[in-house]
């Protein structure tokens, strides 16, 4: 290991653990970029406008600083954050085989499965609150493929490391879900997986994030081959979308048609993991055509994550850690991968982490919006700086200690 490596290293475990001491001690709870309609005053405000609605949740979100404390917007626990924290503790412990990273994995896949979305095939997760999007309103705890098909690939990565099954047969449970409580829609050249129920939005991340889950699940369980079907037409659907530079827009029609960072990565790593579950390989091309673009286009020399294709601002935190987890995630495709995520990360450590453990929410030119938030920020950045030490470590727990994780 050469002196620079191991110095990176020896950052990232120390900010690593920052945030986890930060994590524990805020109780598992922060803000979301998008909960600015919880507060008790939206509805004075807005009076039930769609479009005040729209622009209330904006100004909260961009303000550039935090006015959610004045607004009575509650700090509350997210279920996409703890599929993301569960995912960095079973990390930390393959790498250090520290029991008490084993044990806060399990307390929050045990949270999760305390508090699913209600009245569904299976289990599956949405927001703790309501919120208006271009595409309409979604209502408290209304399941997305987002976040329930993420959430999934956590339990299964937990599965497939310690070979507790119960954890497969929650993913299993999330994709009956996808199939038959949110559907999709025929397209000429595809389908495209729905993200949430009747959402009738043509959308390429969710759509991915779900087909790669129906086809790893599937690879799990053979004898689901319907869900190795819906997934080669959903993938075939995204694929055929791209763009002759190797991007994909955020989905079909004008309104959804700009190019960015971390959307362009959650394609890409449900297209590799598509492709690696046995796949068409046809689409892995695209694949590589894609990731040279990403590549390319979204980091600056010095490790800067930019966010759009066209534009670097404003610097957001899942910009530089979903960046890093891409990069880890699909190095095989190009050597500059991991050079590129220690710098990212450590760009960000240094120009994002507070003194106090977490990672600030956005920087602009001339100031940084310092909001903690749980799952976009500080649970994002775990799971990536948890891969990325893993990876430097260059070594996982041996086979004794992960036998000895194991339940019965």
């Amino acid at each position: 290991m050469t002196a620079m490596v191991k110095a990176d290293r020896d950052e990232i475990h120390s900010a690593l653990f920052k945030l986890d001491a930060w994590i524990r001690q805020s109780g598992w709870k922060a803000y979301d970029p998008f909960d600015g309609l919880s507060s008790p005053l939206a509805r004075w405000v807005t009076f039930d406008n769609r479009f005040l609605k729209q622009a209330w949740l904006h100004v909260v979100r961009r303000f550039p600083f935090n006015l959610r404390p004045l607004l009575k917007v509650p700090a509350h626990t997210s279920s996409k954050a703890m599929g993301f924290f569960a995912q960095g503790y079973l990390r930390l412990y393959q790498t250090y085989g520290q029991p008490e990273h084993l044990e806060r994995m399990r307390f929050c896949f045990q949270w999760l499965l305390d508090h699913p979305s209600p009245g569904y095939r299976g289990c599956c997760w949405g927001n703790h609150f309501g919120g208006q999007t271009r595409g309409g309103y979604i209502a408290k705890d209304t399941p997305t493929i987002v976040w329930s098909g993420l959430i999934a690939h956590a339990f299964l990565d937990a599965s497939e490391a310690l070979g507790e099954d119960r954890y497969a047969e929650v993913a299993r449970s999330v994709c009956e879900v996808i199939v038959n409580d949110l559907g999709w829609m025929e397209m000429d050249d595809g389908i495209c997986l729905q993200y949430y129920p009747n959402a009738n939005n043509v959308i390429h991340n969710s759509n991915m994030i779900g087909a790669s889950l129906l086809a790893r699940v599937g690879a799990r369980f053979p004898s689901n081959s319907q869900y190795r079907d819906i997934a080669e037409n959903a993938v075939r659907f995204t694929v055929r979308h791209q763009t002759p530079e190797g991007a994909w827009p955020y989905g079909v029609g004008r309104k959804w048609a700009w190019i960015d960072s971390f959307h362009t990565g959650y394609v890409l790593e449900a297209l590799d993991i598509y492709c690696r579950c046995g796949g068409n390989g046809d689409f892995h091309p695209a694949l590589e055509k894609g990731y040279r673009f990403y590549l390319d286009t979204f980091f600056k020399a010095d490790g800067t994550p930019r966010y759009y294709h066209h534009k670097t601002t404003p610097i957001d935190i899942q910009c530089a850690s979903h960046g890093i987890q891409a990069l880890v995630n699909l190095q095989k495709l190009d050597a500059r991968s991991l050079a590129v995520a220690r710098r990212v990360a450590h760009w960000t450590i240094t120009n994002m982490q507070d003194p106090t453990g977490y990672f600030y929410y956005r920087k602009y030119p001339l100031i940084t919006n310092k909001t903690p938030t749980l799952h976009w920020g500080e649970a994002t950045m775990f799971t990536a700086l948890a891969l990325l030490d893993q990876c430097l470590n260059a070594r996982s727990a041996q086979p004794a200690v992960l036998e000895a994780a194991r339940t019965p």
